[in-house]
């Protein structure tokens, strides 16, 4: 069996290895350290939560611990897909770099430019970045990329899921083509291998596990639920994950809970907080601060549920997650492998649950094709219906006293009209002479009323018609003339 001191890594490298208890290589790392070693080109893909991060961190640290950086140059660069993932590598390379003298600036959103750029003016070995904020950095004219000796992309299929590809397309033209290139995917889908056939060259491929594959030792279900009432769905699903929570009992010690939506995400935090689950939400339009103080605490225990958007679905090494619950299920087929991989890491056993509703069909079937199995069904839990019966019932019953009210109030009316008509057919010649006098009072007052609301004089507009009976002088005198 290989060892890290089989690798020939550094004497201080495979010291800070030793001290964090590895003693044994993973297969990516055993597969992709040596070659990196030798300087070539590394194409590694290997499901996620493989050890891919210290595949490039341990033989980096080794080749660098030669020359010195420069203010503004970079010696080498890593690129990660979000800010979470980044801070995790930087976190790698402090714990492996120990011993050693090289230095790395970390630059990520949600940070000050001004403590960055301070950073990058002292120079640094190891760079590690999102490409947005890199190439702010390069904009504003702050850093020099000329000066690259490795680039590493990690999680490359992430970056095409976000967006980031064109980035990554500049970024390597801004690097020298002599530069060593370590390139590593979860998945490796027709654009990820466009990209590594043009910028690498000639690379040692080291795949340890065939593409797009599960755990063996991770529990698979899926649950297929469907509402009665569609617009009763986003509550009822609730509460099936409330259901499936306490159906795993004292087994579920730390769960992540994947939503699609970022809006979801804080509904079903703040719901399972309302029920007294000690849970909180992370996604990305939390301040920097705020995502890395509830990452911080998931990791040490002090939260038991981490309500995530797909942000913390790559590449984030938290120990110790006993479940996974994708409340939705994923719109991309490869997200539910990342997802999942959260759990079962290191060779612990881990259990996935979903929800999967009428209109996720499709993408299950999608996920299903690209695993090559079927997800085993799982009984729903509330089916029994124990659970939302106290909050189904009162409804009908509001319902049902609202019109027993309103029968009992017309009931008597319809009695009391009897003897009504009875009194109206004894006397049918009062009614009759009542009616048309009011008929004929009205339509007298409603004219004068308009003409006074006019403020027009009725008086003198019923003495005036034409010009009256008064003739004048010159009218006459026209006649008098004609007769003449």
């Amino acid at each position: 069996m290989t060892k890290f001191a089989d690798l020939k890594l550094s004497p201080k490298v495979l010291k800070a290895v030793e001290a964090a208890g590895y003693e044994t290589p993973t297969p990516i790392q055993a597969g992709a350290i040596p070659p990196a070693l030798e300087g070539r080109d590394v194409l590694g893909i290997a499901q996620t939560g493989t050890g891919k991060t210290a595949s490039f961190t341990l033989p980096m640290i080794t080749m660098l611990s030669r020359g010195r950086a420069r203010a503004r140059m970079p010696r080498s660069l890593v690129l990660a897909p979000t800010r979470e993932l980044a801070a995790q590598v930087a976190e790698n390379f402090d714990n492996y770099a120990v011993g050693s003298k090289l230095t790395k600036a970390l630059l990520i959103g949600g940070v000050s430019f001004n403590e960055q750029n301070k950073l990058i003016d002292r120079g640094v070995d190891v760079l590690i970045a999102t490409p947005g904020r890199l190439l702010d950095h390069f904009e504003r004219g702050k850093l020099m990329l000329t000066g690259v000796q490795i680039m590493v992309v990690d999680e490359a299929d992430r970056m095409l899921d976000m967006g980031f590809i064109p980035d990554i397309e500049r970024i390597f033209s801004l690097t020298p083509f002599t530069r060593q290139t370590l390139f590593f995917s979860a998945t490796m889908a027709p654009e990820i291998e466009r990209i590594t056939n043009t910028f690498l060259s000639n690379p040692a491929k080291v795949e340890v596990a065939r593409a797009a594959t599960t755990g063996e030792n991770i529990t698979q279900g899926v649950i297929k639920f469907r509402s009665a009432v569609k617009r009763n769905e986003p509550r009822e699903k609730r509460d099936l994950l409330r259901a499936l929570i306490e159906n795993e009992g004292d087994t579920c010690t730390s769960a992540i809970v994947f939503c699609n939506r970022k809006v979801d995400v804080d509904t079903v935090a703040k719901s399972l907080k309302k029920h007294g689950y000690n849970a909180e939400p992370i996604h990305g339009d939390l301040d920097q601060s705020r995502r890395m103080e509830v990452l911080a605490g998931f990791r040490d225990g002090k939260i038991k549920f981490l309500c995530a958007s797909d942000v913390a679905a790559r590449g984030l090494d938290i120990p110790n997650v006993s479940h996974i619950f994708n409340f939705d299920v994923p719109s991309h087929a490869e997200d539910y492998v990342h997802r999942i991989g959260r759990t079962g890491r290191a060779g612990k056993s881990g259990v996935a649950l979903m929800i999967c509703v009428p209109r996720d069909d499709k993408n299950l079937e999608d996920i299903e094709r690209l695993v090559k199995h079927e997800i085993p069904r799982l009984d729903n839990p509330m089916a029994s219906g124990a659970t939302p019966a106290p909050k189904s019932e009162p409804k009908p019953e509001t319902v049902e006293e609202k019109p027993k009210r309103t029968r009992r109030t017309r009931k008597p009316k319809e009695a009391d009209q009897a003897p009504v008509e009875a009194k109206t057919a004894e006397k049918p010649a009062e009614k009759p002479a009542t009616k048309p006098e009011a008929k004929k009072d009205a339509p007298r007052e409603k004219p004068v009323r308009q003409n006074n609301q006019r403020g027009g004089n009725n008086n003198q507009r019923n003495q005036v018609k034409g010009m009256g009976d008064h003739l004048p002088d010159f009218i006459a005198k026209s006649f008098d003339d004609r007769r003449n």
